[in-house]
């Protein structure tokens, strides 16, 4: 393909379809052919009966930007009717989330205004007016004309050189050793150097063909027609705003003199992708009787107009509620882009033509990124239960920690037993049953020094987590690590290959670990990684997740293995003052006198481990390693070993305190590949003085903005994240991560802002919270308790 625009098929021409086909065009690939199995734009799919709405708050950044985006193309192509948008609450439970939304708006750059019922009964008339407490306007909200939508942009892909051929059932996707090359339907072959899977609920059946798990279930929802309403003009009801009732789970928009209800609020009913014939099926009228008594105490009128007709409208959900974007992890230039509401194609669409031609896109998509899974995740009833549970809570008020009730539990560390018996609080991430504080520790007088806190922060929270965090600073105490992704790296040009790739030298002798960073070509933060050189040529690396698998596997020479340990492995943080005590108590040929970022393979008692000297909570002790089979054995001997020196049990409750005072990142929620090292704090981890991925892009970069500390005035107000930030009144950043830090008595957040800025206000839940900058690290900056 060099020096000659590549050869691109897409397969799907609904709305997604047309619009990658137009950003892509626009970037140059103007060898572009559509392929839809329907006979027009549009006609099968999701496209040809959405609704149309677009509301643009979400808590994902990258989602409201998709959604930007596309209030902004389509209102430039003619294509979209800015009426405005407006959420309501009869609830104060409601009202407050409403508040909390507000927040989102702001900290991600769309203007919302918070309004009394007043209001909402001038905007929407047909109301009760006294059941509702208040609303969220969002004026730049509204509807986009999806098939309308679908053509233009098909039009100027065409104008361009693309073409769009339709009938074109797909049977095959061609393939030559690790690469395709085209797709084969009923009809014809279509050669290619890059295919799109476009096809929307269809999209696991095309995964189907190339090995690939498409994780996404297609769904019915619910949309009726009302009768014409009694005395309503059809030019005054188009300029309402589109309405959210999200406590009964509808939604409302204008039909002429009637009325559209989406509903969420029945059974979820998936289908199978290869069992759909078409998008729309039969509507199930006693699924929707509870919706329309919500609906007529609503909006009374209702009951005069009546229902006309429905139906049941397939559309794609996904476990997690997000997209699903990506290149396939082991055929290179089969992309899919699926999983994609209306509301998101065009932002969509740009970031993945963005990533197809420049190799990149500016805007992070870790959240979206189809390899983000574990491959637990991937498994079909996983899949099925998950998707059918956010269908279920899909307007529901979720809190940042709630957890998925089943399937549980899935993945569970060695130490899982002992856990349970101490009464460990468990949640859930990436399938892993994970402690965040532990029953057994409720009688510790630390819990007495624990300052209250608001109601929401009290969520999925307890008393208990600020004594374990106490307690490991003067104590010890023991942290089940072992969801933490490891991956090892290994052959003879392993060295070599992790040198180009991070940030730091790794090129130290075997027993040293290194804090490094992986960048993309321009110098934003893939992630983080913490690096053992255990031998010469075997590297234990700790890593963020699957992306990092993908992104060191998509990019490993041929001399090179990355194979991921994290299952056959666990692993305890055995930190706090008294944790050399401990070890020592023990027979150990662990060397408790090694420095601080040292490795070194030991056997505690009858426990072999590989024992890295750092910490995450900024306490001297150590990461300790083992294989999975002998992970009961090291928790047993350690807590043996521990009782009198008082060690506990501790979760991550505690862990995201402690992290916080020492000032360490989260990769994903305090930085992402849209932040360079300097900005995000962390260019101590960049060695100029040799060669690595995006250092060029590094080079003489400025910015106004910084990862910041913050130290809140109100204890009580610990907020949770993703709060926008004020200075002088005006919006200027938002919060990344927050916690309340036990042993410095201060309440902290995390927050990026431009440069030079001092005291701040957090707005959280629709009030101002006082908020000052701190120099950090706010604990031990000197590091002498981890250095020991």
């Amino acid at each position: 393909m060099s020096g000659e625009v590549p050869r691109v098929v897409l397969v799907g021409a609904g709305i997604v379809g047309c619009a990658l086909a137009d950003e892509l065009t626009e970037r140059g690939f103007t060898d572009v052919t559509v392929l839809d199995q329907a006979q027009g734009l549009a006609a099968g799919g999701s496209s040809s009966h959405a609704p149309g709405l677009v509301f643009q708050t979400n808590p994902c950044r990258s989602m409201t930007a998709f959604a930007r985006y596309t209030v902004e193309k389509y209102t430039a192509l003619g294509c979209f009717d800015q009426i405005g948008g407006l959420e309501i609450a009869t609830t104060e439970a409601r009202l407050a989330d409403l508040a909390r939304r507000h927040g989102w708006a702001t900290s991600w750059g769309v203007e919302s205004r918070l309004i009394g019922p007043d209001e909402v009964a001038r905007l929407h008339p047909l109301l009760d007016r006294e059941q509702v407490l208040g609303g969220f306007l969002i004026p730049s909200d509204g509807l986009a004309k999806p098939v309308l939508a679908a053509e233009v942009q098909a039009q100027r892909a065409i104008a361009r050189g693309a073409r769009f051929v339709f009938g074109q059932k797909v049977v095959a996707v061609e393939t030559a050793g690790d690469r395709v090359t085209g797709v084969r339907t009923e009809a014809d072959t279509f050669p290619a150097d890059i295919v799109v899977s476009c096809a929307g609920m269809w999209g696991p059946v095309l995964g189907e063909m190339v090995g690939l798990t498409v994780p996404l279930v297609p769904m019915a929802h619910q949309y009726a027609f009302t009768g014409n309403l009694p005395g309503v003009d059809a030019e005054a009801l188009a300029r309402q705003p589109i309405l959210r009732h999200q406590e009964a789970d509808l939604y409302f928009r204008a039909h002429g003199e009637a009325l559209g209800i989406g509903a969420y609020g029945h059974r979820p009913m998936p289908i199978a992708a290869r069992d759909i014939t078409s998008s729309e099926l039969p509507f199930t009228k006693e699924d929707f009787e509870a919706s329309w008594e919500s609906a007529v105490e609503l909006i009374p009128a209702l009951a005069e107009a009546g229902v006309d007709r429905g139906f049941n409208g397939l559309f794609s959900f996904t476990s997690d509620g997000m997209p699903l974007l990506g290149e396939h992890p082991r055929l290179h230039g089969f992309w899919v882009a699926e999983a994609v509401w209306i509301t998101h194609s065009a932002g969509v669409a740009r970031s993945m033509a963005e990533w197809i031609v420049d190799g990149q896109p500016e805007l992070d998509l870790h959240s979206s990124d189809l390899n983000r899974f574990e491959q637990v995740q991937l498994a079909p009833d996983y899949v099925l239960e998950r998707s059918c549970q956010n269908f279920v809570e899909v307007y529901d008020v979720l809190h940042p920690l709630q957890p998925m009730e089943s399937p549980r539990p899935i993945r569970t560390s060695p130490f899982h037993s002992r856990q349970q018996e101490l009464g460990a609080f468990f949640l859930e991430a990436y399938g892993w049953e994970r402690p965040h504080w532990y029953e057994a520790n409720a009688s510790l007088p630390e819990v007495a020094e624990v300052p209250p806190r608001n109601e929401w922060a009290s969520r999925y929270w307890s008393p208990i987590c600020g004594a374990e965090a106490l307690v490991t600073r003067k104590r010890v105490a023991m942290f089940d690590m072992t969801p933490l992704k490891r991956l090892e790296v290994g052959g003879p040009g392993a060295l070599e290959f992790l040198q180009r790739m991070t940030t730091n030298n790794l090129n130290r002798k075997p027993g040293a670990v290194v804090y490094t960073l992986l960048l993309d070509e321009r110098g934003g933060v893939r992630s983080d990684l913490t690096i053992a050189r255990l031998d010469q040529n075997t590297f234990q690396v700790g890593a963020n997740g699957n992306l990092d698998l993908d992104w060191l596997t998509r990019h490993a020479p041929d001399d090179v293995q990355v194979r991921d340990i994290t299952a056959g492995t666990c692993c305890i943080g055995l930190w706090g003052p008294k944790a050399r005590d401990l070890v020592e108590g023990v027979p150990t040929t662990l060397d408790t006198r090694k420095g601080y970022f040292t490795a070194q393979r030991a056997f505690i008692k009858n426990v072999p481990v590989t024992a890295l000297r750092l910490s995450y909570v900024g306490e001297l002790g150590w990461e300790l390693y083992t294989t999975a089979d002998l992970g009961l054995k090291l928790w047993d001997t350690l807590w043996e070993a521990g009782q009198e020196h008082g060690v506990i049990a501790a979760g991550r409750g505690a862990f995201a305190s402690l992290r916080l005072e020492k000032g360490y990142r989260s990769w994903g929620t305090d930085l992402t590949d849209e932040h360079d090292p300097f900005e995000a704090g962390l260019g101590f981890a960049v060695r100029t003085d040799k060669d690595f991925l995006g250092k060029d892009a590094l080079a003489g970069r400025t910015s106004d903005k910084k990862l910041t500390c913050l130290t809140i005035d109100d204890p009580w107000q610990v907020v949770m994240g993703s709060e926008p930030v004020f200075h002088q009144g005006e919006p200027v950043g938002y919060v990344t991560s927050a916690a309340y830090g036990y042993t410095t008595g201060l309440n902290i957040a995390y927050a990026w802002l431009p440069t030079g800025v001092d005291e701040v206000e957090i707005e959280y839940f629709g009030e101002r919270v006082t908020a000052r900058v701190a120099q950090e690290p706010l604990f031990d900056p000197e590091m002498k308790r981890l250095r020991g």
